[in-house]
């Protein structure tokens, strides 16, 4: 019997200690959770604002059109 209620006491202990473990992780992980979500949303505040100036000048570039040879070109004759 002694054995027994000594199991018990330890498995109590323990299931104690569990949760207490168990319990903060659950924290940290809803702490980094918030965190991921906040640096989605500033990431995507941050695409909308320069989304027009972004297009602009990558249609700047794409448009701009200058022939010229280019300098390995070498003249057969």
């Amino acid at each position: 019997m002694e054995v027994e209620h000594y199991r018990r006491e330890r498995e109590q202990e323990f299931q104690s200690k569990q949760q207490a473990a168990m319990g903060s992780q659950g924290n940290l992980s809803a702490e980094v959770e918030q965190a991921t979500r906040r640096q989605v949303q500033g990431m995507q505040s941050s695409q909308q604002r320069n989304r027009e100036r972004v297009l602009a000048q990558l249609l700047g570039m794409v448009c701009d059109v200058r022939p010229q040879v280019h300098p390995n070109y070498r003249i057969a004759v």
